[in-house]
């Protein structure tokens, strides 16, 4: 009898969009599902679920019904994110976003200090406020905070939390020693604000993020998310493991002056590939590309948080 009265009086004059990646995570959400919709309902918002069966579909989602929705949340990793983004971008829907982290990595998460906690993030996306970030434009693709290619993804993923944790630097000189003998760099070809970055590189990231897995961390004063400037980060390939070492401790310590790093800010970005290079967006595959623009689309993620 409670419930009904307290039903009774609320008022659902808001619609939202919840998108659920079901695979991703250890699939909690579903279990406390109906605590979440609960949540956005508190908040006033009829909800309407859907669950993705396949890739890509996340992003036909949003792009196919953003527009009759005051407010689009999606439940999953950062790919999920991405392809709800994707959908918006691809449209041009300006609809404010929520986003329940629930996939292994998180980094767009952690990078932005979003609760992991479901329900916490839940609540904040029902009922928090908006704020206004850049995102990437590659090609006819977008990524919510980094594109990236070659061999230094183990830098930001692979090192176990525990190794990192006992033994700080060491643990990623351990790994790098690991994988450099199996690194191929790629000879890229760069061009930014009329400056050619042309050489032999084993990793680059362009970037709308603070850190990249935690591991790669830019320093306050230099990123800007909303300022519609991208960051450049290119690592050409160590001749020793002792020129490892060097960059590893430079990128550790943010200190970008390193002969094997060029790292620039920019707006407008052209990429001439080789052939076979593949980019990861937002750790989803890109497909290749011979030649791709990349720029920023200025302030258009309102996330709500």
């Amino acid at each position: 009898m409670n419930t009904v009265k307290y039903f009774s009086k609320k008022v659902l004059n808001k619609k939202a969009l919840f998108i659920i990646n079901p695979v991703s995570g250890k699939k909690q959400i579903f279990r406390l599902l109906p605590s979440v919709i609960r949540e956005f309902m508190d908040e006033g918002y009829m909800v309407t679920t859907m669950v993705t069966s396949h890739r890509g579909e996340a992003s036909d989602f949003s792009a196919k019904y953003g527009r009759d929705f005051d407010l689009i949340c999606c439940s999953g990793g950062d790919g999920t994110l991405n392809e709800t983004l994707n959908g918006l971008a691809r449209e041009n829907i300006h609809v404010p976003l929520g986003y329940i982290p629930c996939g292994s990595t998180n980094d767009f998460a952690n990078s932005h200090s979003l609760s992991k906690d479901i329900l916490t993030a839940c609540k904040n996306a029902a009922s928090g406020t908006v704020k206004d970030y850049d995102i990437g434009c590659f090609g006819k693709q977008y990524f919510t905070y980094l594109a990236a290619f070659g061999a230094f993804s183990w830098l930001a993923y692979t090192t176990d939390q525990t190794l990192k944790n006992m033994l700080g630097h060491t643990a990623y000189i351990l790994e790098g020693i690991k994988d450099l003998t199996k690194v191929k760099p790629v000879h890229l070809k760069m061009t930014a604000g009329n400056v050619l970055h042309e050489d032999d590189y084993i990793f680059g990231v362009v970037s709308n993020s603070l850190s990249i897995g935690g591991a790669l961390i830019f320093p306050d004063n230099l990123v800007d998310t909303a300022d519609g400037i991208l960051e450049v980060l290119l690592i050409k390939m160590p001749k020793s493991f002792l020129e490892l070492d060097s960059v590893i401790r430079s990128l550790v310590n943010q200190d970008f002056s390193s002969p094997l790093i060029d790292f620039f800010q920019a707006s407008d970005i052209y990429v001439e590939n080789p052939e076979g290079l593949e980019w990861s967006l937002d750790g989803e595959r890109s497909g290749f590309h011979k030649f791709v623009h990349i720029k920023p689309l200025k302030k258009f993620l309102h996330l709500k948080s």
